[in-house]
């Protein structure tokens, strides 16, 4: 099992598909494992070196006590990217992920090919939040009290879209059953929360250099798709994609997002 070291946390990561292929870094979301990318890799590693990895506090990777920043954890992805021996990836984030790969593209350019930023915002005064009343907000401030398996299973009504409810209810299964292949811990999810809340990008967005591509469901109702409108309308030559039957788990709602980011990735590869 392989490991790359930011200081002294430790973080585990995996390589999928062809060595040969352009290099693909997948950042996770909040208490997201390699495991959450369940869907994703076999579709990205039949033409890319797919390059995977646990957040701190997450998975095998080391667990930390003290708060922390999105800036760390770009560093953290940085190290993965340094202990595989890629100097340029391609860099696709999902939801908290999204916002580490901002950072690293404005922190380290020169080692960002394309970026995809999935179910993402740009943090600060400029993003769009649910309503403090909204079914949505009020279930993040229930879901820490839960056990694992049980909050998963809560927040399929706001996590997944109403047709795949309806009408593949196997895909959120499975989801769920990869998810609880390593669940999220209280302390992580406290951490992460805190540091999705911290984060603002907004000014420094028209910094971005690499080709970007913003993916979105339409009716995601943890991260409001108005938040998606704010990054391509910031990020020079962004291209933006809304999914109209998706929600914030938009890659199990619509499997064929993953197919056009693959494109997209190849485009710029």
């Amino acid at each position: 099992m392989p490991f790359a070291w930011n200081g002294t946390v430790k973080l585990h990561w995996e390589r999928f598909g062809s060595d040969s292929g352009p290099p693909v870094l997948l950042v996770p979301g909040q208490g997201m494992t390699v495991e959450g990318w369940w869907s994703t890799i076999p579709v990205l590693s039949g033409s890319f070196r797919v390059i995977a990895f646990d957040n701190r506090d997450t998975g095998d990777s080391g667990r930390v006590l003290m708060p922390y920043s999105v800036a760390q954890m770009a560093e953290d992805a940085l190290a993965v990217l340094d202990a595989a021996g890629v100097a340029r990836a391609h860099v696709y984030g999902i939801s908290l992920g999204s916002l580490i790969a901002q950072e690293l593209a404005l922190r380290h350019p020169e080692r960002v090919g394309a970026l995809v930023l999935g179910a993402s915002s740009a943090g600060g005064y400029a993003a769009y939040k649910p309503s403090p009343s909204s079914p949505a907000q009020t279930f993040l401030v229930r879901v820490g009290a839960m056990a694992p398996e049980e909050a998963e299973w809560a927040a399929v009504p706001y996590t997944y879209g109403e047709k795949t409810r309806r009408e593949h209810p196997e895909r959120i299964a499975e989801d769920i059953a990869h998810r609880m292949a390593s669940p999220p811990e209280p302390l992580a999810y406290v951490h992460q929360a805190a540091a999705v809340a911290t984060h603002d990008a907004y000014e420094r967005l028209n910094r971005i250099s690499a080709p970007t591509l913003v993916v979105h469901g339409e009716h995601d109702v943890f991260i409001p798709p108005a938040n998606a409108l704010v990054l391509a309308e910031r990020i020079p030559s962004a291209e933006l994609r809304l999914w109209p039957d998706a929600g914030h788990m938009y890659t199990i709602d619509e499997p064929e997002a993953d197919v056009e980011i693959a494109r997209f990735l190849l485009r710029h590869s």
